[in-house]
């Protein structure tokens, strides 16, 4: 559906279908429902209604992914195909840099749930024999139903045999989905295993959280047996803030346990500080925004309080105490 995206953690999107029901606080403000339901009018959001698939042009996309050659450039970073980076041949890049042959990361279902209970369960078993056949593509699979997994799967099932190039992922947005759905994720075994945790709404840890919850005398974190995490605060008209600290708390555990983590974006909040507006002109803020001051000041949920300020997504960035962090894993 999209074969280049500006999401900072894949290369291309495909949706095989499109509608969803809100099933987590992070649904409250869904941009796909805010695009496809309330302005397009192209698909009607919720329990009870269809679910779109795609067109077969659009299903055909991934397999013309999965036969073209693609790249990433040790010296610019970037990744594409020969064309996309303008590259002198298949050794040089543009910048100069060298390039060695990777494997493109495809979101599935940006705009859909590939585990949604309302969606035409041969249409799931279409997508599965589209991911078997296109093994030179990286499947990332993102789930707010990690739960419905092992019951929708095909059969018979091994995923990490069958389908290698599956990166599974739970996405959570707080401590209680935490705690439900990193266990489930773990008892699902896929090659690769990453958490989406965004938007992230409040502070989340990995202290007592243990891979092997029946047995967690076996002292396992749940967090050592994880791949990849992804941080990133909401953005959108109706965004709430969120506090720096909760991803820096993020950041410091996974570094501890070794977890590439990659950091998305503050979302459309900042804190608040003399270089960008003082208390009393944050106060007006509230006011224009119409946010309660509970949001606005994060000081019930983080180790220190936050002031913040919403100046929007780009004005907020992806620096985390001024440094990006774009740790990826390789797929074996």
């Amino acid at each position: 559906m999209a074969e280049n995206t500006s999401i900072e953690w894949c290369d291309a999107t495909f949706n095989p279908w499109m509608g969803c029901t809100k099933v987590s606080p992070g649904c409250d403000h869904c941009y796909a429902e805010a695009r496809l339901d309330k302005r397009l009018h192209t698909v009607n959001w919720g329990p009870g209604q269809p679910r779109k698939r795609t067109s077969p042009n659009n299903w055909r996309e991934p397999q013309r992914w999965n036969a073209e050659p693609f790249y990433e450039c040790l010296g610019c970073g970037s990744r594409g195909t020969l064309d996309d980076l303008d590259a002198v041949d298949e050794r040089q890049c543009h910048c100069g840099g060298a390039l060695k042959p990777a494997r493109r990361r495809v979101f599935c279902a940006s705009l859909a749930d590939v585990f949604d209970n309302a969606v035409d369960p041969q249409w799931r078993e279409d997508l599965f024999e589209l991911i078997a056949a296109t093994p030179n593509l990286d499947w990332l699979l993102l789930t707010k139903r990690i739960g419905n997994v092992g019951n929708m799967l095909p059969v018979p099932f091994d995923f990490e045999r069958m389908y290698p190039n599956v990166w599974l992922s739970a996405t959570i947005v707080n401590q209680a989905e935490a705690d439900r759905d990193i266990p489930k994720l773990l008892a699902t075994p896929a090659r690769m295993r990453f958490l989406s945790i965004e938007p992230l709404l409040r502070p989340v840890s990995f202290e007592g959280l243990f891979a092997n919850p029946s047995n967690p005398a076996d002292g396992t974190n749940a967090l050592e047996e994880i791949d990849w995490v992804i941080v990133g605060g909401e953005s959108g008209p109706h965004a709430r803030p969120m506090h720096p600290d909760w991803a820096r708390s993020l950041r410091d555990q996974c570094a501890a346990a070794g977890v590439p983590f990659l950091f998305k974006q503050h979302g459309e909040w900042t804190e608040a500080t003399l270089n960008n507006v003082d208390a009393a002109r944050a106060d007006r803020f509230v006011e224009q925004d119409g946010m309660d001051s509970t949001d606005w000041t994060i000081d019930r949920h983080g180790p220190t309080t936050a002031h913040m300020v919403k100046v929007g997504k780009k004005s907020a960035g992806r620096l985390l105490d001024g440094r990006t962090h774009d740790e990826i894993p390789e797929q074996a």
